[in-house]
């Protein structure tokens, strides 16, 4: 395929494309262990091993090497020599890596340099006699595919177009209602472009062209455009340092076309030194960044998309995905992710669920995008606990803004982030955080900080069974919040307690009450009241003795 061959499209496969059937066919599998994928791509050769949580991939072993095997291709039509030996080395490399890991499950993928040079079949040869390794060279529509699956494993909900940009070639897939629809690939790759002739003016005609035969296939009505690739991801930081954006994570980071165009004249009007020297990307990412700006600036126009969103997730995790069964991609990668890191590192792992089931009382009323991440401060609550008690409530904040979460957003990461943070410490914010902090309106920072406090409290009666403890109950009419404490548990509540159950209710601007059960037993019935009482009744009836004083002192019903 030469630099003006038309656009491929295929319609998706209904077969499980690179499998023959999921890994998994137990639809309650919770984790895929180690499942390794070496990518082979016209610039950069990857290996990664997925571990942990599949629904939201956690990475167990992540290294690159950009070996260019694209370079040079339009002229010569074969494989870069230079870019053959660095990927054959490394590609041992990660073959022994991998055999040393014992991975039952690794798979190869190469695609645009290796499914068109002419020596690709040679080369393809030569590492499976290297290796013993079988690689899979897929086309560009099977490419787009699994890109497009890749960015449903991060964004479930996703709807909109899906532009995957490589060395040597570029897709886009339609997704929503979590299908993947329409693919099509192009050669608008920047080694391809490098080769494109009449100067600029040339160029910009060129790539219109082309995107313009793609906007016939896929239609140009996208309000979403969701952004894989490397240089898309350096195109994304060094738009995050002209605004001066104060949280460096690329996944879900979004920009407006606004902003996108206002950083590639940004681009324009800088070297290439100057703006690796200021974000740290590197000498061969950069020097592609020029000619995938000319791309991006002509495909918004082209399209026209209101939200443009970087997905960090693109063709590696699309194998993931392929191998998990519907059961498991219906999982909420985030939720996931959290229940992962509370197994793996909480005190009491499935305190968190049992956690959520005592506070959800006093957030009942909040729309289900917010009870999801107290769902998930709930599970991440304590998996710091290991960290200095000086650096704890930093340690926390740093991992929900920070670690590999799966669908949230940029604002959601900082809102679990101080929510957590207050968990373990009631004064101001350090300037770091403050600074962060201001992808938030001050309602939900006051917000953050409940749900903080709430978790402070609530991790007081940290035991097996919480529920045995007592229930929260919450009447925002009346702006009381009411603890009912079982009888066997009351000693539970101590000046410490105390104290913090009268911060959440200052917090919530509520008066505190507490009353202790007079029932032998007692249960929770998920309405907030306890054994034996009328649902959400605030007298109390058949709980025993009437509320204690303001100050929140429980009173006796014995």
């Amino acid at each position: 395929m030469d630099g003006n061959s038309p656009p491929q499209t295929e319609r998706p496969r209904h077969s499980a494309g690179l499998f023959d059937e999921p890994l998994f066919q137990d639809s309650s599998a919770r984790a895929l262990k180690q499942v390794g994928v070496i990518d082979v791509g016209s610039n950069s050769v990857r290996l990664v091993v997925f571990d942990g949580a599949a629904r939201s991939p956690a990475y167990f072993f992540n290294e690159k090497v950009l070996c260019g095997l694209g370079r040079g291709f339009v002229e010569s039509g074969r494989l870069s020599p230079d870019g053959r030996e660095r990927a054959r080395a490394t590609i041992k490399r990660f073959a022994l890596l991998a055999q040393g890991m014992r991975m039952s499950n690794l798979t190869m993928v190469a695609t645009a340099a290796m499914r068109e040079a002419e020596d690709g079949p040679e080369f393809r040869a030569q590492i499976e006699a290297d290796t013993g390794l079988r690689m899979r060279v897929i086309d560009g529509a099977e490419e787009a595919r699994l890109s497009a699956q890749g960015v449903l494993t991060g964004w479930p909900d996703a709807k909109g177009l899906v532009c995957d940009i490589g060395g040597s070639s570029m897709e886009l897939a339609v997704i929503g209602d979590g299908e993947v629809s329409h693919t099509v690939t192009s050669a608008l790759g920047p080694f391809r472009l490098q080769q494109v002739k009449g100067g600029k003016k040339g160029l910009r005609k060129h790539i219109d062209g082309v995107l313009k035969d793609l906007r016939a296939e896929v239609g140009n009505h996208h309000d979403a455009l969701y952004l894989v690739g490397g240089s898309w991801r350096a195109i994304a930081r060094l738009d995050m340092e002209r605004r001066g954006y104060p949280l460096k994570v690329l996944h879900e980071y979004e920009m407006s076309a606004k902003s996108i165009r206002k950083t590639l004249d940004w681009i324009d009007e800088n070297s290439t030194a100057e703006l690796r020297g200021r974000t740290g990307i590197s000498n061969d990412r950069m020097s592609l960044v020029p000619l995938a700006s000319q791309v991006l600036r002509q495909l918004v126009q082209v399209f026209g998309p209101k939200k443009i969103f970087v997905s960090s997730y693109g063709i590696r995790e699309g194998i993931l995905y392929e191998q998990m069964p519907p059961a498991l991609r219906a999982r909420d990668p985030l939720i996931e992710a959290c229940s992962f890191m509370e197994k793996s590192s909480a005190r009491i792992p499935g305190f968190g669920a049992q956690l959520y089931a005592f506070l959800r009382p006093l957030f009942r009323s909040r729309p289900p995008a917010r009870r999801r991440l107290i769902r998930a401060a709930c599970l991440l609550h304590d998996v710091n606990w290991r960290a200095h008690p000086d650096y704890r409530a930093d340690a926390c904040f740093d991992t929900a803004t920070r670690a590999n979460l799966g669908s949230l957003d940029h604002a959601g990461r900082v809102f679990l982030g101080i929510a957590l943070m207050y968990r373990y410490k009631t004064n101001g914010l350090r300037p770091r955080i403050r600074e962060v902090a201001s992808l938030l309106t001050e309602a939900e920072l006051e917000e953050a900080k409940t749900i903080g406090r709430a978790l402070r409290f609530g991790a007081m009666f940290t035991m097996d069974h919480l529920s045995r403890t007592g229930t929260l109950r919450y009447f925002p009419k009346k702006a009381e919040i009411e603890l009912v404490l079982s009888r066997q548990m009351s000693g539970l509540y101590t000046e410490v307690a105390e104290q913090r159950f009268l911060s959440l209710a200052n917090q919530m601007r509520a008066t505190p009450k507490v009353r202790v059960s007079r029932s032998a037993g007692y249960s929770s019935n998920g309405s907030g009241a306890c054994s034996g009482t009328k649902s959400g009744s605030p007298s109390g009836e058949g709980c025993g003795s009437a509320s204690g004083d303001a100050s929140g002192t429980p009173s006796s019903s014995d």
